[in-house]
C-alpha cells in the first residue's frame, strides 16, 4: 500500500510540476525577483537611516555632556578662586562622572559610525546589483518575447500550432466532404446514363438513345463540314469563270482590226 501511495504522490508531483512549468512566464518571474530585490534594498536603506539617526542622537548627547563638563570645570575654577575647595572638589567629581559617560558615548559613536559605513557600502553594492539585474531582466524579457513571436510565426507557417492545426483539420474535412460529394454525383450520373437508375422527372435518356444522339450529332457535324466545303469550292469556280471571261473580252478587243480614215 505504501508503494502505491508513493507512486501516486510522484505522479501528482510530476503533473503539478508540468502544469506549473506550462503556466510559468519567465518575464513575470523576473519582474517578481526584481521587485523582491527592490524591497531588500529598501530595507537596507532603512537600516542605514536608522543607524545614522542613532549616531546623530549620540552626537547630540555628546555635545550636551561636553557642554556640562566644560561648565563644571568652570565652576570648579571659580570655587577655588573664592576659596571654596569643597565646591571645587564636588564640581570636579561631577565632571569626572560626565567624562566617563562621554567616553562611553564616544565608543558607541565609533561603533555606530562603523556600522553605518558598512551598511552604506552594502547598500551601494546592492544598488549596483539591482541596476545590473534590471538591465539583464529587460534584455532577457525582450529576447524571450522575440523568441516567442518567432516560434509562433514558425508554428503558424508550418501548421503545427493549435490554431493553425484546427484550421488545417477544417480544410481537410471540407476537402474530403467535397470529394465525397463529387464522387457521389459522378456515380449517380453514370448510373442514370446506363439506365441502372430511373429518373422520375423523365429527363434522363437510356443508353440506346444516348448513342443515337451521339451518332446523329457527329453526322450533323460532317454534313455541315461538307456544305462549307461545297460553298468554298463553288465560290472558287465562280471566281475563275469571272476571271476567264474578263481575259477573253480583252483578247477580242485586241484582235479587232482598226481602219484609219483617209
Amino acid at each position: 500500500m505504501s508503494g502505491v501511495m508513493k507512486r501516486m504522490g510522484m505522479i501528482f508531483r510530476a503533473k503539478a510540476n508540468k502544469a506549473l512549468d506550462r503556466a510559468e512566464d519567465p518575464r513575470e518571474t523576473l519582474d517578481y525577483s526584481y521587485q523582491k530585490q527592490l524591497e531588500l534594498l529598501q530595507k537596507v536603506r532603512r537600516g542605514v537611516a536608522d543607524v545614522a539617526t542613532s549616531r546623530k542622537r549620540l552626537e547630540l548627547q555628546l555635545n550636551q555632556l561636553q557642554t556640562q563638563s566644560a561648565k563644571l570645570e568652570d565652576q570648579g575654577r571659580k570655587a577655588l578662586a573664592l576659596g571654596r575647595e569643597d565646591l571645587a572638589r564636588e564640581a570636579l567629581s561631577r565632571r569626572a562622572a560626565l567624562q566617563q559617560q562621554v567616553t562611553d558615548l564616544e565608543t558607541q559613536h565609533q561603533t555606530l559610525s562603523g556600522e553605518e559605513e558598512k551598511l552604506t557600502l552594502a547598500a551601494q553594492r546592492l544598488q549596483a546589483k539591482v541596476d545590473a539585474f534590471r538591465t539583464k531582466k529587460e534584455t532577457i524579457k525582450a529576447t524571450y518575447t522575440a523568441a516567442q513571436a518567432q516560434t509562433r510565426i514558425g508554428e503558424a507557417f508550418s501548421g503545427i500550432s493549435e490554431e493553425m492545426g484546427d484550421v488545417g483539420l477544417a480544410i481537410q474535412r471540407a476537402e474530403d466532404k467535397t470529394a465525397q460529394l463529387q464522387a457521389r454525383a459522378g456515380a449517380i450520373d453514370e448510373l442514370l446514363a446506363s439506365g441502372a437508375l430511373d429518373d422520375p422527372s423523365g429527363m434522363a435518356k437510356d443508353d440506346i438513345q444516348a448513342e443515337l444522339d451521339r451518332l446523329s450529332g457527329g453526322t450533323d457535324v460532317e454534313l455541315e463540314l461538307q456544305r462549307m466545303k461545297a460553298e468554298l469550292a463553288g465560290g472558287s469556280t465562280q471566281q475563275q469563270a469571272i476571271e476567264g471571261g474578263t481575259a477573253g473580252s480583252q483578247g477580242q478587243q485586241q484582235d479587232t482590226p482598226r481602219f484609219d480614215k483617209q
